[in-house]
């Protein structure tokens, strides 16, 4: 399915990201894994088939005003050509009520999960727009969109911004044969969601399908996006949340 194709994942050393660079890898991508970890993204290289080299790896903070252009600068060094982007690095950050939220707190959030977006954006796009075309999905959330959960302000309006974001890109990159998409999954098993029981069964009730995510299962909505099986999909807000937006026992 992606046979030839360049790919650009970041978040890729753990969780949603590393599930992706698995499910890609194995339907024959070539792949620029990004994160911020250098020994996890080895790590996730070694258990991806890579006999003719297409997997190579980019150190970096999506933080960084940087990263965006050396990411896809080395990925254009390593493949030639850009032809899809899984922009699934993220944050949580801090929670609690805005009054006790520090500016610290909500720029880091802000910065993580929606101006990263707007950098690669902006060199993702020239690099496809070279190629001919190409597929750039977010990751999003369910909060921000169908919920609000107390104490996730930055988080909501971040990940909801990411939303605005895709569907003013979706119209100004159409003609281009670029589209742009919102991934947003429900609660998922990561580093992210931590390890507590409790809370995972909380988490699992707040769903139709009253469970969680696997990894796996929101990378393949990914896919979905960044393939041509869906080519006449863009600036959608595509929810994966195992009912949790319908969901009300």
């Amino acid at each position: 399915m992606f046979d030839g194709k360049t790919i650009l994942i970041t978040g890729a050393s753990s969780g949603i990201g590393a599930a992706a660079a698995r499910l890609l890898a194995g339907a024959g991508a070539n792949l620029m894994l990004a994160a911020r970890r250098e020994d996890r993204l080895e790590q996730v290289r070694a258990s991806l088939p890579d006999a003719a080299g297409r997997i190579s790896l980019f150190v970096g903070d999506v933080d960084d005003p940087t990263f965006s252009e050396s990411s896809v600068k080395a990925t254009l060094d390593a493949f030639g050509g850009l032809d899809g982007a899984f922009n699934n690095a993220g944050m949580l950050g801090d929670m609690g009520p805005v009054p006790e939220m520090s500016l610290e707190t909500w720029n880091q959030v802000l910065a993580t999960n929606l101006n990263s977006a707007f950098l690669a954006a902006k060199y993702q796009i020239p690099a496809m727009k070279a190629r001919g075309g190409g597929s750039i999905v977010f990751t999003s959330s369910f909060v921000g969109y169908t919920i609000g959960i107390p104490g996730m302000a930055a988080y909501a309006a971040a990940k909801a911004g990411l939303i605005g974001l895709t569907q003013v890109l979706a119209v100004e990159c159409g003609e281009d044969n670029i589209r742009v998409n919102a991934l947003l999954p429900g609660g998922t098993k990561t580093e992210m969601a931590g390890d507590d029981p409790a809370f995972h069964e909380y988490v699992a009730g707040l769903h139709a399908l009253k469970r969680m995510a696997e990894p796996e299962e929101i990378a393949q909505a990914a896919a979905f996006l960044l393939s041509d099986a869906g080519s006449f999909v863009t600036g959608s807000a595509m929810l994966c949340d195992g009912g949790n937006s319908i969901s009300k026992t």
